[in-house]
């Protein structure tokens, strides 16, 4: 059997446990620091994950804030705590699904239903406004500036409030329409009684009318006129009226119709003529165009020589050449003589003096008896 050599053994031992003693003994000191921050850390990790699990949020519904602590992380988790029911319609400030953090402010606004009725057709819509105008605004309702609103826009909103909205249009045309002429009537005493005759034709104007139509909802619910314009004048249609009495042919054989008595002469007239004219002529070449040396100077269409107080000229047509008359503020006359220029209810009276009978002029309004052939006696 061999020698074991022990002591050597025992030196080599002996060294390993010194050398491990040492080093537990020099480093046991940052061990225990190790240690001590080791559970240092674990109980603030743990007091931290206590810490923040309790959240302190604010929760605002239809306007009322209300502070509330808690420990869900999401916030539908919380509105479900809390007992607040949100539809698809109400107005939510964040999503439902969003993550919770202390400090946190959710707004909710619960919407009401109302009818809205325009453009042709009524649904429910959904709001969150107080007034009828807020409403409009909140569901993006346009409103022009002539449509019709029910109720008004101040009016509070409450659960399916019927909003009316009319819409109201209104556009501008352009139309004519004539002006009828008027009828004119005119006396013409060159035309017989009771006979009408054309002077001139008449002619429709034209009237420029601007009108303003409003409809409702697309029916046309009124016309206006805004603005008037005479474009063409009319032009009056123009008729004669005849006046003159008919022209009565005497004879020797017509009937006296009456008696009168003038300027104390008693005598039956056969025709009585109106608003007869008067005229007045003289010898003169002037008047008759026969200077003094005419064989016919002074000598009447009839043969007679003129006379004054005696003679006239007539129309033969209206007066019969050898007849007498009474005109009114004249006296007895006889016609025996016819001019150019005397016509109708018209009587040229003869007088000697030139100058006088030209002074005489035209003189209307006469009234003239027809008597016949033989003068009438004074009484």
């Amino acid at each position: 059997m061999g020698v074991i050599p022990t002591g050597e053994t025992h030196v080599k031992r002996s060294s390993s446990m010194s050398f491990a003693m040492r080093w537990k003994h020099e480093n046991l000191r940052l061990i225990s620091i190790g240690a001590l921050f080791s559970i240092v850390m674990t109980v603030m990790f743990v007091l931290l994950l206590h810490g923040t699990s309790i959240k302190k949020v604010a929760l605002v519904v239809n306007g009322e804030e209300k502070q509330i602590q808690t420990k869900q992380s999401t916030l539908s988790a919380l509105l479900e705590e809390q007992q607040v029911s949100v539809s698809e319609h109400d107005r939510v400030s964040t999503g439902l699904d969003t993550k919770i953090k202390h400090g946190d402010t959710f707004a909710i606004q619960h919407a009401i239903p109302v009818q809205v009725t325009a453009d042709g057709k009524t649904e429910t819509r959904y709001t969150v406004a107080n007034t009828i105008a807020e409403a409009l605004q909140d569901l993006k309702v346009e409103l022009g500036e002539l449509d019709k609103l029910s109720p008004a826009p101040t009016e509070a909103v409450v659960a399916y409030t019927p909003i009316q909205i009319v819409r109201v249009e209104k556009q501008l045309e352009d139309q004519t329409e004539t002006i009828p002429f008027d009828t004119v009537k005119q006396n013409d005493p060159n035309l017989l009684k009771g006979k009408e005759q054309i002077v001139a034709e008449g002619k429709e104007g034209v009237l420029a009318k601007k009108i303003e139509k409003v409809f409702e909802d697309g029916q046309l619910v009124a016309e206006n006129v805004v603005d008037l314009k005479v474009e063409q004048e009319s032009v009056n249609r123009v008729v004669a009226l005849g006046t003159k009495n008919p022209v009565v042919v005497l004879s020797a054989a017509s009937p006296d119709i009456d008696e009168v008595t003038k300027d104390d002469v008693k005598f039956a007239y056969k025709q009585i003529l109106n608003n007869v004219s008067l005229t007045a002529y003289s010898i003169d070449a002037a008047s008759t165009g026969k200077s003094s040396d005419h064989p016919q100077y002074g000598i009447t269409s009839s043969g007679a020589r003129v006379s004054e107080g005696r003679t006239i000229a007539v129309d033969p047509k209206v007066i019969p050449i050898g007849w007498w008359v009474y005109i009114e503020g004249i006296g007895l006359r006889r016609a025996e003589d016819t001019g150019s220029g005397v016509k109708g209810n018209m009587i040229d009276v003869y007088f000697e003096n030139p100058s006088y009978a030209k002074r005489f002029g035209l003189k209307r309004g006469y009234k003239v008896y027809i008597i016949g052939k033989d003068k009438p006696v004074m009484n």
